[in-house]
């Protein structure tokens, strides 16, 4: 049975930390204040999301990324190379500001390569960052049907596992191919599927 782990506990993170807890999947949760800053969000959401330092979830088979994005690296900054573990990209490459949300220049690099570059041995996939927090952490049953989720990446076999988790958090997993693909497709702001809230009727 795989492990996971969210780092990061602003909107996005809490947000799928729920879905872990109403689908009675076990989940730790991780910022840079430590577990006991967690405290009242792990009571909130019941047994099943404990609160954990940076370092032991990071040991997690599959661990979400859900920091700013511009903090990323710092956030991970202490944790040993991550031996083929998979992390989840739920972050958008961009600052918020007055005019709205600004991407970073990365050179035309998709952002996600980018993270795979600075994490030694992780095998990165995009998810979860099309999303406001508010839609993601809403019941993705919706209208008889269910809230899709893209995801991208260049490793097929860690795509497979975070489509297999994210159906089982009960959103239905749309695969939109490697990280370039996934820079055209869903980068927040700009892409198309950024913002695009989805229902598939089953």
């Amino acid at each position: 049975m795989s492990r996971y782990a969210i780092i990061g506990a602003g909107a996005i993170g809490s947000a799928l930390a729920g879905h872990f807890a109403r689908k009675g999947i076990e989940v730790s949760i991780a910022n840079n204040r430590g577990p006991a800053s967690l405290a009242d969000l792990v009571r909130k959401l019941g047994s099943k999301v404990t609160a954990a330092t940076v370092n032991d979830a990071a040991k997690a088979d599959i661990v979400v990324l859900a920091v700013p994005w511009a903090a990323h690296a710092d956030a991970v900054a202490g944790v040993a190379p991550w031996d083929g573990r998979i992390v989840i990209d739920a972050m958008n490459a961009a600052s918020i500001g007055p005019e709205g949300m600004r991407p970073f220049d990365l050179g035309g690099r998709p952002s996600s390569r980018v993270v795979a570059d600075r994490l030694t041995g992780a095998r990165v996939v995009k998810a979860f960052n099309t999303l406001p927090a508010a839609v993601l952490a809403s019941d993705p049953q919706s209208n008889g049907g269910r809230r899709m989720l893209f995801l991208s990446g260049d490793d097929a076999p860690a795509k497979q596992a975070v489509a297999k988790l994210i159906d089982q958090l009960g959103f239905v997993a749309i695969d939109l191919g490697d990280f370039d693909a996934g820079r055209r497709l869903q980068q927040f702001p700009g892409g198309p599927f950024a913002g695009i809230n989805v229902v598939k009727f089953l």
